[in-house]
């Protein structure tokens, strides 16, 4: 009884266009931030290296380098400040997480391009 209801009011949270991107996808989330009154959208490109959950609660995890330095930001799949995803380049994988791209420096964190 109570998983029905937790159904009905999760059903009314989730997005009608969800994105369509897989792990190993280059993609650009664009996010609004409010700031004040005003709000504006701040773009966060990277590899998708992961996704969990299910229904409201799916998330996934975009990766990229900064100066040097490696940046994992983690963002909710139907959140309403998530604006867009656009999927730049998809790659080939065999893995459902890519951990090991944490390890990785230079031009061993290149993925294979998958063509379409």
């Amino acid at each position: 009884m109570s998983q029905e209801i937790m159904n009905r009011v999760e059903q009314s949270c989730l997005k009608a266009d969800v994105p369509e991107f897989e792990i190993g996808d280059t993609v650009d989330v664009h996010c609004l931030i409010h700031e004040g009154e005003k709000t504006r959208t701040q773009v966060f490109s990277g590899t998708v290296i992961a996704r969990s959950g299910s229904g409201v609660r799916e998330m996934f995890v975009v990766r990229r380098i900064v100066a040097g330095q490696g940046v994992e930001r983690k963002f909710p799949v139907h959140s309403p400040r998530i604006a867009k995803v656009d999927v730049k380049r998809s790659a080939v994988v065999k893995r459902a997480k890519l951990y090991y791209l944490r390890d990785r420096v230079g031009k061993a964190v290149r993925l294979k391009e998958r063509r379409r």
